[in-house]
């Protein structure tokens, strides 16, 4: 069996904050706009709400070229928007703003989504980051799909950067899910028996006149309807640019870790989707301090051996890749936490549902600055 080019592309969100008020930039200026895609031709575009950026990696070889262009992305919006006194944050939500208080771009398609989706699509003051893994043959891309769904609540809990919205501490380290568990097709994708059934799948939806086109599909894990890829979607957007690079790394890896495995006409034990969203809302409640259930065990797992049991099975695939330091970094998420932690962290001792006093949340956003911006 001829294996893929595994090649990588990795989009991610921001949001757009007012360095002196901290509030999201809820009309930024026009010209910041056009000044990014001056800088960055056609790597940046705009996304659903004005306060929101969105970039994306041209397609890449190697995670070398990944964390190259990640960084000069991410510098350039941080250089283009100083000039007006606005900084991005790569976090999947803001901790104060107010939803109703954001306009949304006024673009056709976006138009539409709004008209359709009505006050849920509203409510998205939400950023993520999507991977791109290219898997050319259609069948083997399902294959590994219907597979790759047991490994996305690790990805998450690697990920989480959300504990906050209106000023609440929600309990949650990544409310991003809860926000966009309200649209339509969203969550833990079905299994399909074959790439034929899932074009079946959406053409249902498609003649029925209920989307346009598989690009309305929102699921934690899709098949790219543009590219002939995977595109991992579950994972909140992570500030410390490190961070991103090493959950790039994981799904690139597990990608290929799968593809060995049917090479040899093996393949990952399935589990039903009602067992799989439990460990999807434990890494979404707990983030990093998860414990996980091993289905094969029937019994929960600490984050840090989990982590070094998955940097065991894909270590094959990190030395192929040349990524052994990327996936490595699991460790140091497993040991200080994700952005979620650093957040609460620094909010102190603050009750579950409890309001935070607004100088409290302004070192938040600070503190997200400064980590989008760290070592670019």
């Amino acid at each position: 069996m001829k294996e893929p080019s595994f090649t990588i592309g990795v989009e991610e969100e921001y949001l757009l904050v007012d360095k002196s008020t901290r509030k999201l930039a809820s009309s930024p200026p026009p010209e910041l706009f056009k000044a990014c895609e001056s800088a960055l031709e056609g790597r940046v575009s705009p996304e659903f709400l004005k306060c929101q950026i969105e970039v994306g990696t041209p397609v890449c070889s190697s995670l070398q070229e990944v964390r190259s262009e990640l960084g000069f992305l991410r510098k350039t919006i941080a250089d283009e928007a100083a000039a007006f006194d606005l900084a991005p944050i790569a976090s999947s939500t803001h901790p104060f703003a107010d939803w109703t208080d954001q306009p949304h771009t006024d673009k056709e398609r976006y138009n539409e989504i709004a008209r359709t989706m009505q006050v849920v699509v509203k409510r998205m003051v939400i950023c993520g980051m999507h991977v791109h893994v290219g898997i050319e043959d259609e069948e083997l891309r399902i294959e590994l799909f219907n597979q790759l769904a047991y490994f996305l609540p690790h990805l998450l809990a690697l990920s989480t950067s959300s504990p906050f919205w209106r000023s609440r501490n929600t309990g949650l380290k990544s409310y991003r899910l809860s926000v966009f568990n309200e649209m339509p097709r969203t969550g833990l994708p079905p299994g399909f028996n074959s790439y034929f059934d899932y074009l079946h799948t959406v053409d249902i939806l498609v003649r029925a006149g209920a989307i346009e086109d598989a690009t309305k599909i929102w699921w934690d894990l899709r098949p790219s309807d543009r590219f002939p890829t995977l595109e991992m979607r579950i994972t909140d957007v992570c500030p410390l640019l490190d961070d991103a690079m090493a959950i790039a790394a994981t799904f690139r890896c597990l990608c290929r870790m799968l593809f060995r495995l049917r090479r040899v006409n093996q393949g990952w034990r399935q589990y039903s989707r009602f067992l799989l969203a439990e460990n999807r809302w434990q890494a979404q409640r707990h983030g990093s301090t998860a414990r996980l259930i091993d289905f094969g065990l029937n019994e929960t797992t600490a984050f840090p051996d989990m982590i070094e049991e998955l940097i065991e099975l894909i270590q094959p695939d990190a030395v192929h890749f040349g990524c052994e330091a990327d996936v490595a970094h699991l460790r140091e998420i497993a040991a200080r936490g994700t952005s979620a932690e650093r957040q609460l962290k620094l909010a102190g001792d603050i009750p579950e549902d409890g309001q935070i006093p607004q100088d409290t949340l302004v070192k938040v956003v600070d503190q997200l600055i400064s980590e989008t911006q760290q070592g670019l």
